[in-house]
């Protein structure tokens, strides 16, 4: 249960006094404020509640209660997809070499990987087979890297390059592509369910064997640049 304290005064000063004017509470009560409590459970023995604007009044109040508390715990329902301040770190770039170790699918870590802005142009051995699980990539360059069998479940690659990079055989399920650069992109049988490419560059991108549900399929067939190749891989009507 939670409580609320409210002065009673300001209360029925409000926009509510129209109620107010049908009754008039005691002057004690004008000049003190009330407890409202807000539970699962209903009162009936409260007299003060049976009243018209006290009753008005503690849904208001319960409302405001559970909007702050549903606020206060879930940051994303305050600011939608915030992301941390850049790592300080010097090495973190060097990270995607290491990549994490638990929680692979669901994209759990035992430490973020702060990969924004880095540069792995044609690297070709470090980045095969890491786990980069929920990666933070926007703004890095991949261009011409090695990424087969990479796990990148819930990366999050809005704007990075990734121009001619292998996908094969990755698994890349619920990443954010959104803007990213794929030009030429091999993605050969890469599970790309939950994925979203809005407003990427899929120009002669590779889709063969790819893995991908058909609510996404179908999104991912909005896609003006892709090649008619790619949208025959997909199967793209």
């Amino acid at each position: 249960m939670a409580s609320l304290l409210v002065p009673t005064s300001h209360f029925f000063n409000s926009q509510l006094h129209i109620s107010a004017k049908r009754y008039r509470p005691p002057t004690a009560l004008l000049h003190s404020p009330i407890r409202i409590n807000c539970s699962a459970t209903r009162g009936y023995s409260t007299t003060k509640e049976s009243l018209s604007p006290l009753k008005e009044l503690r849904n208001i109040a319960c409302g405001v209660l559970a909007v702050w508390a549903v606020t206060a715990a879930s940051p994303v329902v305050a600011a939608s997809q915030r992301l941390p301040p850049l790592s300080t770190d010097p090495e973190r770039c060097q990270r995607a070499f290491v990549g994490n170790t638990i929680g692979q699918a669901n994209g759990v870590y035992d430490k973020a990987i702060d990969l924004r802005f880095c540069d792995f142009t044609n690297e070709k051995s470090n980045l095969k087979g890491k786990s980069l699980a929920a990666a933070l990539m926007s703004g890095a360059k991949f261009d011409g890297a090695d990424m087969t069998e990479v796990v990148m479940s819930k990366a999050y690659a809005v704007g990075a390059s990734f121009r001619g990079v292998d996908f094969s055989n990755a698994v890349l399920d619920r990443v954010n592509f959104e803007k990213a650069d794929l030009k030429g992109a091999l993605f050969k049988n890469a599970v790309l369910s939950g994925s979203t490419f809005n407003d990427a560059q899929l120009q002669d991108a590779v889709f063969e064997d790819t893995i991908i549900g058909y609510i996404d399929l179908q999104k991912l067939c909005t896609n003006t640049t892709l090649s008619d190749d790619g949208r025959a891989f997909l199967g793209c009507r």
